[in-house]
C-alpha cells in the first residue's frame, strides 16, 4: 500500500505526486496534466506552498519600479491584445525619447530601482530611437536598472536594424540595457499561435532570443498568457519548454531566467472579448502549477495588475513569492474601469504581504535585497552600508 503524503490532499490521485514533490523530484508532463485535471485546489495549493516555503520561507519580494510603454503603434493585430493601435488611429501614441527619459528620471527621484520599458512593434521607428532611449535613461539615471524589450521586440529590431539578434542585444546592452522582460511568450503551441496571434513569431524565435540573451549574460524573465483558447495540457507543455531552456542556460550560460510570471488573460476590449476569461480558481491553480512544474526557476510572480490585488495576496499561499512592484503606469491590459494609472505604494504592498503572514523584502531586478537609508530613503550601496556600520 502506498504511503500517504504528509501534505494533506483529498484526491487519492494526488498522493504519488505529493510524494514526488516532497522528495524534490521533477514532475513529469503527465504529472502536470493530472494536476490540471484535479479538482483538489487546496491540495494543489498546499503542494505549491511546500515548494515555495522550501525555496523562500515566508519571504515575499517586491520592487520599486515604473512601467513605461513608449508606443502602442504595432504592426501586428493579435486577437488577444487590446493595447495595439495603428498609426493615425484614435488613441495611438509614440513617445519622444525625451518623454521616456523624463518619466525614468521622475521614477528614480521617487526611489525606483527599475524601469520596465516595452511597446508595440512600431513599423517606422529607427533602431537609433531605441539606442538613444537607453543612452538617455542611463545618462539621466545611472543607478536605475533598465529592463526593456520583449523577445518579440528584439526580433523586430533585428529586422529594422538588419542585424542578427545577437548583434542587436550587444548594441542594446552597450547602450544601457540591463535585463529583459518575458513578454510575448503567450502559449508555446502552434495551434494556439495560429488561432490567436498568427503573424507573431513562433516559439522557436522567442527561445532563440532568450537563449542568446543568457549567453551574453543578460538575465530575462518568462511569461505565459493563459485563460483564452489554450487547453490545460498546452499550459503544461509551455512550462516544460521553459524549464528545458532554463536547464540549458543554468548549465552553460552566465545568465538565465530570473522569474516566471503567469499572466491572466483579460478579454475586455480585445477581439476575444466574447470569451469569459479565467476565473479566480483557474488563476490560483495556474500559479500553483507554475511553481510545481518549474523546479529550476527560482521565483513565481503574482502580477497584481493581471490577477488583481486580492487574489495576488491569496496567491502567496499558492506558490508565489513575488508581487512585482509599484508599477505606476500600465497600458498593456486593463480590466473594465481601470485606467493607465495603476499604482501601489510601498506601504500598501508591505501591508498586503504582512496581512498574508509573509515577510516583505524589497528587491532589485536581480532579486538582491535593497537596503535604504531610514532617514532619506535613498538606496544604500555596499560602500554606504559599510560606512553606516562604522567599518
Amino acid at each position: 500500500m502506498a504511503q500517504r503524503s504528509s501534505i494533506a490532499v483529498s484526491d487519492p490521485a494526488l498522493i504519488p505526486i505529493a510524494q514526488r514533490v516532497q522528495a524534490g523530484e521533477v514532475l513529469s508532463f503527465e504529472d502536470g496534466v493530472a494536476l490540471s485535471r484535479c479538482r483538489d485546489l487546496h491540495g494543489i495549493g498546499r503542494l505549491a506552498n511546500f515548494v515555495r516555503e522550501k525555496l523562500h520561507g515566508d519571504r515575499t519580494y517586491y520592487n520599486r519600479n515604473r512601467h513605461i510603454n513608449y508606443t502602442n503603434v504595432c504592426a501586428l493585430s493579435c486577437k488577444f491584445c487590446s493595447f495595439y493601435r495603428k498609426r493615425g488611429e484614435e488613441g495611438a501614441y509614440e513617445m519622444p525619447v525625451e518623454q521616456v527619459v523624463a518619466m525614468a528620471r521622475k521614477a528614480a527621484d521617487a526611489g525606483a530601482t527599475e524601469v520596465h520599458i516595452v511597446g508595440g512593434l512600431h513599423p517606422w521607428l529607427k533602431f537609433d530611437y531605441y539606442l538613444d532611449m537607453l543612452r538617455g535613461v542611463r545618462a539621466a539615471c545611472p543607478d536605475l536598472h533598465i529592463k526593456a524589450f520583449t523577445a518579440i521586440e528584439i526580433v523586430h529590431l533585428s529586422r529594422v536594424a538588419r542585424l542578427s539578434v545577437r548583434e542587436v542585444l550587444i548594441a542594446l546592452r552597450e547602450a544601457g540595457l540591463g535585463s529583459m522582460p518575458g513578454g510575448g511568450a503567450e502559449i508555446f503551441d502552434d495551434r494556439v499561435h495560429d488561432e490567436v496571434f498568427k503573424g507573431k513569431v513562433r516559439a522557436d524565435k522567442w527561445f532563440d532570443v532568450h537563449r542568446t540573451a543568457h549567453s551574453l549574460g543578460i538575465y530575462t524573465n518568462a511569461t505565459m498568457l493563459y485563460g483564452h483558447v489554450e487547453r490545460p495540457e498546452e499550459r503544461i507543455g509551455h512550462f516544460v519548454k521553459l524549464r528545458e531552456l532554463q536547464a540549458e542556460s543554468l548549465a552553460s550560460a552566465p545568465a538565465a531566467f530570473n522569474c516566471m510570471i503567469p499572466l491572466s488573460f483579460i478579454p475586455e476590449r480585445s477581439e476575444l472579448g466574447y470569451l469569459p476569461g479565467p476565473t479566480g480558481l483557474t488563476d490560483l491553480k495556474t500559479l500553483a502549477l507554475a511553481r510545481l512544474m518549474l523546479h529550476n526557476i527560482a521565483h513565481i510572480k503574482a502580477f497584481w495588475i493581471m490577477q488583481g490585488i486580492g487574489l495576488s495576496q491569496v496567491a502567496l499561499d499558492w506558490g508565489c513569492d513575488d508581487l512585482d512592484g509599484t508599477v505606476v503606469w500600465y497600458d498593456i491590459t486593463k480590466r473594465e474601469g481601470d485606467g493607465t494609472h495603476q499604482e501601489l505604494h510601498v506601504s500598501d504592498i508591505e501591508r498586503l504581504i504582512r496581512e498574508a503572514g509573509r515577510q516583505p523584502i524589497e528587491r532589485d531586478t536581480l532579486y538582491r535585497p535593497v537596503r535604504r537609508d531610514p532617514q532619506g530613503g535613498r538606496v544604500l550601496r555596499d560602500d554606504a552600508v559599510m560606512a553606516q556600520a562604522g567599518a
